[in-house]
């Protein structure tokens, strides 16, 4: 599964399956109604019809559409942004998302708890903290 959708204005988007005559076999049927709402995945699924880029968007499908021209610049600004966080953190973060996606709230609530102790016990040192001040206040975001 992709962590982010950007799509340019002239994208569509499908799921044929039904169309084709094939079930899906790789996590569509569960991902989709998870990421749309089960009846657009339904709709979307047993159309075989096509969204454009701004349904996909207001679906919750993509994350952002742009012009064409525009979407490498906006996919690496994007990837930038990204890599100028803190990478265990960052890493983290996207794991802990990643694995509570799988399960219910409660026990998401849990791995979420666990990762967050673990990293406050080995990554919030006051050394390391100043140290990310410093970095962040060098780029010119400046933190009150």
């Amino acid at each position: 599964m992709c962590d982010i959708l950007i799509a340019s204005t002239a994208a569509r988007f499908a799921d044929t399956h039904a169309r084709v005559g094939v079930v899906p076999g790789w996590g569509l049927s569960q991902r989709l109604p998870r990421l749309i709402g089960i009846n657009r995945a339904k709709e979307l699924s047993l159309t075989g019809n096509f969204l454009d880029a701004d349904t996909a968007y207001a679906w919750g499908l993509v994350n952002r559409v742009v012009a064409p021209d525009a979407l490498m610049s906006t996919a690496r600004a994007l990837a930038s942004d990204i890599t100028s966080t803190d990478r265990v953190t960052r890493t983290t973060i996207k794991r802990i998302m990643d694995e509570g996606w799988a399960v219910g709230l409660a026990d998401g609530l849990a791995i979420e708890g666990h990762a967050s102790r673990a990293h406050a016990r080995t990554e919030l040192t006051p050394e390391k903290v100043a140290a990310r001040r410093r970095d962040i206040q060098s780029r010119g975001r400046e933190q009150g």
